[in-house]
């Protein structure tokens, strides 16, 4: 199988051209591919794919082999490499993911795409929607027990569920321990990504994030999207917010009027081969 290696601030995927190749169990490729000593190594896998409704299909398997309904960074890489390989010449293009139809605005440096600008859409806060199975119109800054202590969360679907903490410090939580507790609790049928979010300033915050399926990962386009959103709901930051990530920065826009949000970051090819499945 011919793959390319990506990332979006260190969210790295094993990126797959279904144009050319076909993935018969990528579930069980995503799990193999995935892993750090007999694989590739990557958060997961992404095939782009031929689509009847937008430009090109996005299909993201997690590193457990469990499908996702949207990836930010993944959505930025893969407008990075249907410009740069060629299949296409637009600098606006749509992506079908299912978490809904994406469009992204592509910035382009000596022929090469630099930095994708992603209409997430709208946030979701609606409980049964996200899903979180607790009471109420919205979810936000709502105490909940989790490995015996009170954590308040505000919960927000971008595509995928996420609840975002607040935290005073974000380096020394033990992710290993607390991550898998919010990610598997009973109040999130569907599990739950989870953010740690630190605020610096008006402007700035610092996030970490466990992922439903792939555990810490260097960084979360959703979920610095859910982040911002988090940090306007409980009036901690502007409208425009910088998520400093493990891996890097992505600038967060939310549009009031539109009631959509912008996601802007890099989008890097690490190298491209093959591998004997």
């Amino acid at each position: 199988m011919k793959f390319t290696k990506m990332h979006g601030c260190g969210n790295d995927y094993v990126y797959v051209n279904c144009f050319e190749e076909t993935i018969e169990n990528p579930s069980e490729v995503a799990r193999f591919v995935s892993d750090r000593h007999f694989g590739i190594g990557s958060d997961g896998m992404i095939l782009i794919c031929p689509s009847e409704i937008a430009d090109f299909r996005m299909a993201m398997y997690n590193l457990d082999g469990s499908e996702g309904k949207m990836c930010g960074n993944g959505v930025r890489c893969i407008a990075k490499y249907v410009y740069d390989h060629q299949l296409t010449d637009k600098t606006r293009i749509s992506l079908e993911t299912l978490g809904g139809i994406k469009y992204l605005d592509l910035n382009i440096k000596d022929g090469k795409v630099e930095t994708v600008k992603v209409d997430m859409g709208e946030p979701i806060l609606t409980p049964a929607d996200i899903p979180v199975n607790l009471s109420g119109d919205t979810i936000i800054n709502e105490p909940v027990e989790v490995e015996g202590s009170i954590w308040n969360i505000t919960c927000i679907s971008m595509g995928n569920p996420h609840a975002v903490v607040f935290v005073d410090d974000t380096k020394s939580l033990n992710l290993e321990k607390i991550g898998p507790a919010f990610e598997k609790h009973p109040i999130f049928p569907e599990q739950v990504n989870t953010e740690f979010v630190h605020v610096i300033d008006r402007k700035t915050v610092d996030m970490r994030v466990w992922e439903r399926g792939s555990g810490e990962t260097f960084a979360c386009g959703t979920g610095a999207c859910a982040t911002a959103m988090a940090c306007i709901l409980n009036g901690k930051t502007e409208d425009e917010v910088l998520v400093h990530l493990v891996g890097g920065d992505l600038l967060i826009q939310y549009d009031r009027k539109t009631n959509h949000i912008f996601m802007t970051g890099p989008a890097t090819e690490v190298f491209s081969g093959e591998i004997q499945l």
